[in-house]
């Protein structure tokens, strides 16, 4: 029975920080599937949806340390108490995607495994099974280190995590596991594969008030695309910024483009308001946000492939060919 709690501790911690890591990174992405679970036509609770960053950043940080604690073997009770109830949160939210189809991929693993609602529930299901397991014979539960070797650790963790959120915060995810990843070609992303499955890339278009210009964009050899996913929810602080790197983009050759979801008079207000020397092009905000994470963003494109993407702050970073 110990050999059964250790192999239960082991694989129970692993799978809390692996989740919350390919969370960590890019905790945008948690945030986006908050503000899905919170929409009015799965719980009805949109009075929560402001809060869904904060959310998203205490349950990553939550999942991710009580990981990490309980690999240390640390106050095993309290731990596996703290893991019954978020893995029981996480139960009802997947089976009430499963049942009734409202959220198609519950985010679990972040953008880096996929998973249904139905394999995410009986995921969780085991989870519960061995946290149960676990806390019936927490006796058999040791900290591998001292009571203040394991504090040491956890404080340096939990300092590490901190600083990574707030890195990507400010910056773009540390790893990027989306299709419009850097190297990434979208023109490639695009195409029909022989098993008949839909791309990767199956949403990206770039309309004007005629046509879709995506083709004719994709194929061009410098293009920048400023992303502005929505005007309303943009850092206006980035405008200027976003002004001043397009005019020197231009002058060394690039098309640049904006790309938005927003409407058409908003954005020729914004435009003339912050003298953004592009037009803006139509295309899905959640394409555009899984794009790029931040608002205003830029996406830099030779071909179709993507070469570069960063956060408005890291604008004068940019090196323009």
């Amino acid at each position: 029975m110990k050999l059964l709690v250790h192999i239960s501790r082991i694989f129970v911690g692993a799978m809390f920080v692996f989740s919350g890591f390919v969370k960590l990174v890019d905790p945008i992405g948690s945030q986006y599937k908050f503000e899905e679970y919170f929409s009015q036509s799965v719980l009805d609770m949109e009075y929560l949806i402001p809060y869904a960053l904060a959310f998203s950043i205490i349950l990553i940080l939550a999942e991710i340390m009580l990981g990490i604690i309980l690999l240390l073997g640390n106050k095993a009770k309290i731990t596996l108490w703290s893991l019954l109830v978020l893995s029981t949160i996480f139960l009802f939210l997947t089976w009430y995607s499963a049942y009734y189809n409202k959220v198609t991929d519950c985010g679990c693993f972040g953008d880096a495994i996929k998973l249904t609602p139905w394999e995410t529930f009986y995921k969780n299901v085991l989870l519960i099974g061995l946290i149960l397991l676990m806390l019936f014979r927490a006796k058999d539960i040791k900290s591998i280190f001292s009571v203040k070797v394991s504090q040491a650790i956890t404080i340096l963790f939990f300092a590490s995590f901190l600083y990574t959120t707030y890195y990507v915060l400010v910056h773009l995810p540390i790893i990027d596991f989306r299709p419009y990843a850097i190297g990434k070609n979208i023109t490639e992303g695009m195409k029909y594969k022989d098993d008949g499955e839909l791309p990767k890339i199956h949403d990206f278009y770039l309309e004007d008030a005629q046509a879709d210009l995506a083709p004719e964009i994709l194929a061009k050899n410098k293009v920048i695309l400023i992303i502005v996913h929505s005007l309303d929810k943009a850092d206006k602080n980035g405008f200027k910024t976003i002004k001043e790197f397009a005019d020197k983009a231009i002058a060394k050759g690039y098309s640049v483009y904006g790309a938005s979801a927003s409407f058409t008079d908003e954005l020729l207000l914004a435009k003339e308001k912050y003298e953004l020397p592009f037009d803006f092009l139509f295309c899905d905000a959640t394409t555009l946000k899984t794009m790029v994470r931040a608002n205003p963003g830029i996406m830099m494109l030779q071909k179709g492939t993507i070469i570069g993407k960063w956060n408005w702050p890291d604008a004068d970073k940019i090196k323009l060919k």
